[in-house]
Order: C-alpha cells, then structure tokens, then sequence
C-alpha cells in the first residue's frame, strides 16, 4: 500500500470534516505517492527527535497526533525546526501524517481512548458550538471522593503530576467528563451534559480557579499525558491499514521536577 492509499484509507476513518475549521491536519509532507508504507513510527508530536529517530531506523511514515504543520510556512529552511523537520522527513523519504482534532472527535480517537484509560462507562459524546461531538462523558464504577479520583487519574495516565480544582476535595462524584489536551472550552459544556467533574490536560489558572467557584469541579492532568493513550489506537491502525510493521515513539518534552 503506497501513502496515499495508506492516507485515504485514514481519512476514511477521520474525515476532515470532523476537524475544527482552525485546524491544518492531514498529510503534512510526503515525497510521493509512489513510497510504500512499510514501517510506521507513531508519536504524539512529530518532534524534531521523533523525526531524527525516523530516518536513523528507517521509517517510511511517522503517524502523530498533533500538526507537523500548524501555521501557514512562508519558508522551508533549517533557520527554524519546522523547516528542519520537513527537510529532514523528505530527504530520507518519510511521509508524515497528522491527525489531530479529528482524532478528538472521531470514534475510537483520543478522547475514547482517554476514556477508556479512566475506566468510564457508558461513554457518550458532548461538546461546545464548535465541536459537538468532541468531547466524553460516562460514570465511574463506583462514586469516589474528587480527590480519590485525581489519584485514580494520575495513576491510569502514568503523569508526574494533576492539579484539582474544587471547592471541597472531599465531595463523592460519580459522572466524570473528558478532554485531552486544551479543554477549557468544555468545562461548562461539561457541566450542562450532566457531569460533577472534568479531566482535561491543560487550562489557565484563572479559568480553573473560577469553575471551581461557579461549582464545576476540574482535574488537569497534562496535555501529553492526556493525549498520548491514543498512540496504542493509532499503531492498530496502522497495522490493520498497511500491514505495516509498527512502533511507538515517546515524543514527551515536558520534565516535571
């Protein structure tokens, strides 16, 4: 299977219409259609290692999540690591493809999967405006205090740290909500879908400080370690796409001391 089959059989899965419209994910660089999709490197961010990785071990495709390319190049030059990294991914003749809010929204995709890491049940969708079906929402086993559940979050997603934002800690919930990544949009969307509280990777202080006094409870629990559960997903689809021989690459950047 060449890339660009490799890619429609993807898009079929993640069309593009279930990307936000501020999005730039597809297909980022590839050197033709002609390259057969051989060995997969999947990431969560096609780093500047991650692509160096690639092309020292001899991968034909990195599959990430987050855009290679996210704002419009006026340039490709080494003065800067996106150049770098597009130089370096075409002259070892690496396809890279992205797949990120789409991802988010699409069935099996990262807020699933994030999901499912958490153990939820009867997983349903809620979103904002914008993106309606983004977002997860379902019921733990069994009610647990807000500060049971964080230790329970920072266990299943293997992070450093989580941040609890509430105004009693010891509150018993019972429907948890989830978005990886940036999720502050859907705190109060959260809310209104019915959940006592929401796992997200990242939201600015102000904001979490005022959900938890406008009674919605917040646990922050890193934006890589939010996002990166999907990886697992995204090596299955490239190895029932392409057939293709598949591993999974630690792109984490973030040290917490």
């Amino acid at each position: 299977m060449n890339i660009k089959e490799f890619y429609e059989k993807t898009e079929e899965l993640y069309p593009r219409s279930l990307s936000c419209a501020w999005d730039n994910d597809g297909l980022m660089c590839s050197p033709g259609a002609v390259y057969e999709v051989e060995r997969v490197l999947v990431c969560l961010d096609a780093t500047e290692d991650a692509v160096q990785y690639a092309a020292e071990n001899g991968f034909d495709t990195i599959l990430c999540h987050h855009p290679m390319i996210f704002s419009g190049l006026k340039s490709v030059t080494p003065e800067n690591s996106v150049g770098r990294k597009v130089i370096c991914a075409l002259m070892n003749n690496i396809s890279v493809i992205s797949l990120h809010t789409r991802l988010d929204a699409g069935e099996g995709g990262v807020n699933d999967a994030l999901a499912s890491a958490l153990g939820l049940e009867n997983v349903r969708k809620f979103g904002d405006a914008e993106s309606p079906e983004l977002g997860r929402i379902g019921e733990i086993k069994e009610e647990m205090t807000l500060l049971e559940l964080a230790s329970h979050v920072k266990a299943a997603l293997n992070a450093p740290r989580v941040e609890l934002s509430c105004a009693d800690s010891d509150d018993k919930v019972k429907t948890v909500a989830v978005v990886g990544g940036s999720g502050k949009e859907f705190v109060f969307p959260a809310k209104a879908a019915g959940a006592d509280v929401i796992v997200i990777g990242e939201g600015s202080y102000n904001f979490i400080l005022d959900a938890a006094q406008d009674e919605m409870n917040v646990i922050t629990a890193g934006h890589f370690y939010t996002e990166d559960v999907v990886c697992k997903k995204l090596a299955v689809l490239a190895k029932e796409i392409a057939g293709a021989e598949v591993e999974i690459y630690n792109s984490n950047m973030i040290i917490t001391l």
